[in-house]
């Protein structure tokens, strides 16, 4: 009966046999009930990001208003393995080309990642992922609406929103260009993450004696603690 009914459950069973007479504890259908082979574990999402953390970028756009209301796009790569932004830039109009030249400029003397993580945005072009292909990079799109797979970059825009962007009025494409690029330097020289054991993304031996210097970083917005030498 369980053989030949495989949507049946135990109680469903059960009333079937009562139908004939035949009164069975619903454990015991349970202890003899036919079940198909299980399934092979999958590999989770999170269990491939974790492997491939020190192979793995992952890259996004976001948009910034400026003073007279135009709209900028910033194209963000960020490495997985130390949280590392390598390459930030910003257009008034993005193109798949333009997007393909931001790749080339990341990926400077073959340093490149096995895999890149992105979203199905139109600007990277249909061919995207054929062309990284031919330059040895995996080129992952990851499913509609669902920015939990790319969660990495999704916390660093917002990081570079709430602790840079917000507090600035952008003039234009040169003044958004300078605030992310020395945002961008104290983010990956200075700034402290929990991932990483209250480490920076730039791993570097720094001084524990002397005389302690604060240096600001925006205007003040942030400030650099360290050691003199």
């Amino acid at each position: 009966m369980s053989r030949e009914n495989r949507l049946w459950g135990t109680e469903r069973i059960r009333g079937e046999l009562l139908k004939l007479g035949i009164v069975v504890s619903n454990r015991s259908i349970r202890r003899y009930r036919w079940r198909g082979s299980k399934r092979p574990s999958k590999q989770t999402w999170r269990t491939f990001l974790t492997n491939h953390a020190h192979h793995l970028w992952a890259a996004d756009l976001f948009t910034v208003p400026t003073l007279t209301f135009k709209t900028l796009y910033v194209l963000v790569f960020i490495a997985h393995g130390r949280r590392e932004l390598v390459h930030v830039n910003v257009t008034a109009n993005p193109t798949a080309a333009w997007v393909w030249r931001q790749l080339m400029e990341a990926t400077p003397w073959g340093q490149k990642p096995r895999h890149l993580l992105r979203d199905r945005d139109a600007v990277y072009g249909r061919d995207f992922r054929q062309r990284a292909h031919r330059i040895g990079i995996d080129a992952i799109a990851t499913p509609v609406r669902s920015p939990r797979a790319n969660a990495v970059i999704e916390r660093a825009i917002g990081t570079l929103r709430r602790e840079c962007l917000d507090h600035v009025i952008v003039l234009d494409e040169r003044h958004l260009t300078s605030v992310l690029a020395e945002f961008v330097a104290y983010y990956n020289r200075e700034r402290l993450y929990r991932t990483l054991g209250l480490q920076t993304s730039e791993n570097r031996s720094r001084p524990t004696t002397g005389p302690i210097r604060s240096r600001p970083v925006l205007n003040g917005l942030h400030h650099v603690y360290e050691r003199a030498a």
